[in-house]
């Protein structure tokens, strides 16, 4: 048996946390997995998984020798990749993490170029917006907004990801278009749980001041896609990325509120497992990322995506 190919199955079964899984893969027969991490433990005198009939998990022994075993596996490919220099085709499997709305209206779109450029490697995209454990599901690079918060983990700056107060235009006639900030607490707010403030809105004006308001309104939600179909049904004001209320935007279906006071914008960056010996193929994916994520990115059409193209009625 090749110890390398040892260490690789058990370090799928690890992140994956299943037999099957890593099999599929992999590849490779679930039976051959099986024999592969018996032939481990044999060879290192000791259990490295425990198993049961509600699944499979790491013990301590495990959990350590899956460390090591990550960070040689990685060392290899980075060596492998500095041998066929900078000019051989990528391989292999790039895995990607990012949030559903922004997966869904920028990434996607963004990676066909690339896929399409590195025919030999396999691109594996997940969009969810919980945290993603890098190193426990096998990421090689997430796309996350906001301030780096494991120091432990490697980052790269992609660019500004800007918001913008917006309202149907029905609502406004309803209900007033505000003037100045302080006017938000009278008016029905949609407010997204996750970032900017969750219902304390912060802005700032032309005078450089900053305005701290508390929203309120029928409803709060960590979905971006929900915000836009409420906001553009008519049930009130609120705060979204560019990326996501541009198309509307565009369309009058959506129009902006309160133009000359400036909304904190996020950090958007790449984050990878660690800042040392860093994967060609994640490199070359940050290569093809930033001058795409540059300017008025969320504008050029580049990524753009309407996330609910149908037109939806707003409330009489």
């Amino acid at each position: 048996m090749d110890h390398l190919t040892g260490m690789r199955v058990f370090v799928r079964v690890a992140e994956l946390g299943s037999f099957s899984r890593a099999a599929e893969d992999l590849e490779i027969a679930q039976s051959t997995v099986t024999k592969t991490i018996a032939w481990l433990e044999t060879r290192l005198g000791t259990r490295l998984i425990n198993r049961n009939t509600r699944g499979i998990g790491l013990n301590e022994a495990g959990r350590l020798y899956y460390e090591t075993c990550r960070s040689i596996l990685r060392q290899i490919e980075e060596a492998e990749g500095l041998v066929r220099g900078h000019d051989a085709e990528l391989d292999g499997t790039l895995r990607i993490s990012t949030s559903v709305a922004f997966g869904e209206a920028v990434i996607g779109p963004m990676l066909l170029p690339f896929i399409q450029a590195n025919p030999r490697l396999k691109v594996d995209l997940t969009c969810e917006d919980s945290y993603v454990d890098l190193i426990a599901r096998g990421i090689d690079v997430a796309l996350r907004m906001g301030r780096l918060a494991d120091s432990s983990l490697g980052g790269r700056y992609l660019g500004a990801n800007p918001w913008v107060m917006v309202a149907a235009p029905g609502y406004l006639a309803r209900h007033g278009r505000p003037d100045a900030p302080d006017q938000l607490s009278e008016h029905d707010c949609v407010v997204y749980s996750s970032v900017q403030g969750d219902a304390v809105w912060q802005m700032r004006g032309a005078d450089g001041r900053t305005h701290a308001v508390s929203v309120r309104g029928c409803l709060r939600s960590n979905n971006l896609p929900t915000l836009l179909s409420a906001v553009r049904s008519g049930l009130g004001i609120a705060i979204l990325p560019r990326y996501v209320a541009e198309a509307p935007l565009r369309s009058g279906e959506l129009t902006e509120c309160l133009p000359g006071f400036s909304l904190p914008d996020q950090e958007l960056y790449a984050v990878f497992p660690s800042p040392k010996l860093v994967p060609r193929k994640v490199t070359a994916l940050i290569r093809h990322l930033v001058p795409r994520l540059r300017d008025a990115w969320w504008r050029d059409g580049d990524g753009t995506v309407d996330l609910f193209p149908e037109r939806i009625n707003q409330i009489d």
